[in-house]
């Protein structure tokens, strides 16, 4: 059976945006903004902030290429003693895959630095009744961080009928027939469905990747089911990114980089933050934002050629 989450190719962004705005209503409220202003660099809004909070898809690489350039940026804001943290929705990689990635990147980011919404899933995991989880990840990622008695639901229909709950990681193993599968399960037996990474796509080389927001949407449409969401731009995420800040930063000194309206910049806003978005990698790939962020009324800070 072939697996992978579908890359979406042509008018990528166009549909991306679509169906983010579709499910506008489950996702935090903008808070209001001015306008935008436009510069080059991270190095151009440097003066204004103390800590940087930076995405990674679109941010720091596309797929397993590091964007040029920005290691050095990031090491030029530490040298000019700012505080630069990874805040990533890539649920499906354990903390160890994260960070060997970007060292063979040649970024060189502490075990402190990188928060990832799997952290913030796995962290809310005691508000809820122990249970045997059914998965959406990929097994060739182990069971690093996952809670013990997980089932990798793959193409066992008894698997999802045993599970007594849903995590959605990754979607890199998922297919249409999994899809179907956890569906009938939710509705032959309504289940929670906590989802680690909300994102509807992620940049990768060819294209746009379906990410698990993408499927648990769906699942949401089509069940009734409301499932809870950890990452970007939900606030699960940000309560973590605030216990690794230096102490006496306030919010206006912090601001969220991100490639993507409605996970990085929404969510990076909603918390407090200011906000920077790249339109020159990732979601936009070097279009303007501008009738997006008119539509959306998602309104970022600043609006950076590049990282």
């Amino acid at each position: 059976m072939s697996t992978g989450s579908a890359i979406i190719t042509g008018q990528d962004a166009v549909w991306a945006f679509n169906e983010y705005e579709s499910v506008r209503h489950r996702l935090p409220p903008m808070q209001p903004v001015a306008g935008s202003v436009r510069a080059d660099t991270l190095d151009a809004i440097a003066h204004e902030f103390d800590v940087f909070l930076l995405d990674a898809f679109g941010v720091l690489n596309i797929g397993e290429t590091a964007i040029p350039g920005v290691v050095e940026r990031v090491d030029g804001l530490r040298r000019l003693g700012k505080q630069v943290l990874v805040v990533t929705n890539a649920a499906g990689y354990p903390s160890s895959v994260l960070h060997a990635r970007y060292k063979r990147l040649g970024y060189s980011f502490a075990t402190d630095d990188v928060v990832s919404s799997r952290m913030a899933l796995l962290a809310n995991l005691d508000a809820h009744p122990k249970r045997r989880w059914g998965m959406v990840a990929a097994p060739k990622f182990g069971r690093e961080e996952l809670p013990d008695g997980a089932i990798f639901l793959e193409d066992d229909p008894e698997a999802y009928d045993e599970a007594e709950g849903f995590l959605m990681l990754g979607a890199s193993a998922w297919s249409e027939a999994r899809q179907a599968l956890l569906e009938q399960a939710l509705r032959d037996r309504p289940r929670d469905l906590l989802v680690g990474n909300p994102d509807l796509v992620a940049p990768v080389e060819a294209g746009l990747s379906r990410e698990p927001g993408h499927y648990a949407h769906r699942l949401a449409d089509s069940t009734g089911i409301a499932p809870t969401f950890y990452g970007k731009p939900f606030p699960a995420i940000f309560d973590i990114v605030r216990t690794r800040f230096r102490p006496g930063v306030p919010d206006h000194r912090v601001v969220m980089v991100g490639d993507t309206l409605h996970t990085d910049i929404l969510g990076g806003a909603a918390s407090g933050f200011r906000t920077a978005l790249i339109q020159g990698y990732g979601f936009f790939d070097g279009a303007d934002p501008a009738e997006a962020i008119a539509s959306s009324r998602i309104v970022p800070d600043f609006i950076l050629d590049r990282p």
